[in-house]
């Protein structure tokens, strides 16, 4: 995928209500600053001027976030009706996300699933990144898991490097680049969890494959397509395949379907008789909820 232009935004899904782009890596979401004016929200503006809210600072509401760094898929609402039903999604953590990633060395375990508390770390010179908990300067570590599946062996640029799919259980900031990082395999050109010494590469790559928002009358499904394949960047070499990626995301999708219908079981059994149990929830987490702050500044939720 060439880098970003105004012109070039790649649209994965559209209807009257979401809108679902392949972002660019190296692209904001949006920004108040104002030399920068290549972000996503631009390009869409540019696309659909017809389809940005005035009444919203950026024009467009967008569902959830994306790394600066990061490519794939990213879905917007169009409406405040929308935005809320979205939001719901996330918040009751019925969304499935998963994303592809060049990982430096070679991942003996096939699959399993890191665990690993992250929290802001506050040391000097780092406060702009995350850690893992017992790291020194480590402030409020929670809860974090990703689920990681081997696809494939090869190289990129001739060191040795794994293609993983990494599937998200929780949302914390950089969790799945600090998660790479803390078991010694950081994600190929992440600068700044190698510690701004892997510079080489064009692009950081991480991207945002699979994104399931099961909302009611209007379940998205996409995929944006894989951007790590030896016909689009020569420096990275497949050699050994472990699991197609059909196949993990098969396997992914299935767990997920299995884990929805077991945590339906927990809460009717630990409910009380006649209690409607349809509308417990998890609690959120600190994005959550930092997101739903600012999405009702700017709009009361339908």
């Amino acid at each position: 995928m060439e880098a970003a232009s105004l012109e070039n935004l790649r649209v994965l899904y559209q209807s009257n209500d979401f809108i679902v782009v392949n972002k660019h890596w190296d692209i904001r979401i949006d920004s108040k600053m104002w030399y920068e004016k290549q972000t996503v929200q631009s390009q869409l503006r540019h696309r659909f001027p017809e389809l940005a809210d005035p009444e919203t600072y950026y024009g467009f509401r967008f569902c959830h976030q994306l790394d600066f760094s990061t490519s794939g898929a990213l879905c917007v609402a169009l409406n405040r009706a929308a935005a809320g039903q979205a939001y719901r999604c996330f918040k009751d953590r019925l969304v499935t996300k998963a994303y592809l990633a060049l990982v430096r060395g070679i991942l003996e375990r096939k699959r399993t699933t890191l665990d690993f508390a992250i929290g802001k770390n506050t040391s000097e010179g780092r406060t702009h990144m995350m850690c893992v908990e017992g790291t020194e300067g480590c402030e409020n570590p929670k809860p974090c898991q990703t689920v990681l599946t081997v696809l494939e062996y090869g190289s990129y640029d001739g060191d040795p490097v794994t293609k993983v799919l990494l599937q998200p259980l929780t949302g914390r900031t950089h969790q799945l680049r600090v998660h790479c990082s803390a078991i010694g395999h950081p994600i190929v050109g992440d600068f700044t969890y190698s510690l701004r010494t892997d510079s080489a590469p064009y692009r950081m790559m991480l991207h945002a494959y699979l994104l399931d928002v099961p909302l009611e009358g209007e379940p998205i499904h996409v995929t944006a397509p894989d951007p790590f394949l030896p016909t689009l960047d020569t420096k990275w070499v497949p050699q050994h395949l472990v699991q197609s990626l059909e196949g993990a995301l098969e396997s992914l999708l299935e767990s997920r379907g299995d884990q929805c219908d077991r945590e339906n079981d927990l809460k009717t059994m630990g409910e009380p008789p006649g209690k409607d149990v349809s509308r417990a929830s998890p609690l959120e987490t600190e994005e959550q909820s930092v997101q739903c702050q600012q999405w009702l500044c700017e709009w009361a939720l339908d």
